[in-house]
């Protein structure tokens, strides 16, 4: 069993919450999956609370203020950690993605959000808000952009996506917009920060034609799968379904282009953009 890593209850309300949940649980000489059986969840969901990797609601709040016995502790605080400058259906996996140490993601129609240019980003939360306040759009925005930083660490975490050919060829925003947007991955590949494949048209039909899929694995706490669609996101901790999407994203990347030919079409799709502006 891996060791759990030390948490810094300073570094965000969840963290706080997820650090005293442990404390108490193993105060009780609970183990994890006894927390979890009058909750009705599994051990490597507590796991999950105690990690930082999931949100905690209220109703979990409540019932393990009364197992623990902890005067409220949980439902007094589990507000705060909740809280989420991101939409409902993506918010607990963008917090869960802040703390993964590999994340593999399927893009089949626009590129990745850690991967995006601020350019790029206000163009696509232009088109889905087209009659918002500037000011909506800069917030979104910065959120996008904050999101990024992840990637600013040198190796951590480890970014694999497989890309399909329409993320390249779809124009979000103008010609130069599309040519900087594709330069900015070129440029994070080369500096061999991240690995990018594209799935090229000529493939055909594949296994994940129904929509996109994210991949996020921990130190500390069992992987999660994200799907997502228009407006909808679902976040998966069952082993046999995180299994199922593990062994749909090998699939995708096996009949992808190698790294070296997709940062070439990439790099070209590029050029295309320029000399089209």
């Amino acid at each position: 069993m891996t060791r759990p890593k030390k948490l810094d209850p300073s570094s965000s309300p969840r963290a706080m919450l997820g650090a005293e949940l442990r404390h108490q649980r193993e105060k009780a000489g609970l183990s994890q999956e006894q927390l979890g059986s009058p909750l009705f969840v599994s051990g490597s969901f507590i796991g999950q609370l105690e990690a930082g990797t999931r949100r905690m609601q209220l109703e979990y709040a409540i019932q393990i203020d009364e197992i623990l016995q902890t005067d409220g502790y949980f439902e007094r605080n589990c507000g705060a950690a909740t809280k989420s400058k991101y939409p409902d259906h993506f918010a607990e996996a963008a917090e869960a993605e802040a703390v993964a140490v590999t994340i593999k993601e399927y893009a089949p129609l626009l590129i990745p959000g850690l991967l995006q240019t601020e350019a790029y980003a206000r163009a696509v939360f232009r088109a889905y808000h087209p009659t918002a306040p500037e000011e909506e759009i800069d917030e979104l925005v910065s959120a996008r952009l904050e999101r990024a930083q992840l990637l600013d660490d040198p190796t951590n975490p480890m970014f694999w996506s497989v890309l399909d050919e329409a993320v390249l060829r779809r124009r979000v925003g103008s010609p130069a917009v599309m040519a900087e947007a594709l330069r900015h991955i070129a440029s994070l590949i080369r500096r061999h920060r991240i690995i990018v494949q594209v799935l090229p048209f000529s493939a055909g039909s594949h296994i994940a034609l129904g929509g996109g899929l994210k991949l996020m694995a921990f130190n500390d706490a069992p992987p999660l799968a994200y799907l997502h669609g228009l407006g909808t996101g679902q976040l998966l901790d069952d082993p046999a379904s995180v299994a199922r999407y593990e062994l749909t994203y090998d699939l995708v990347g096996a009949i992808a282009l190698s790294p070296e030919a997709s940062l070439a079409l990439i790099e070209s799709a590029a050029e295309a953009f320029a000399h089209e502006q």
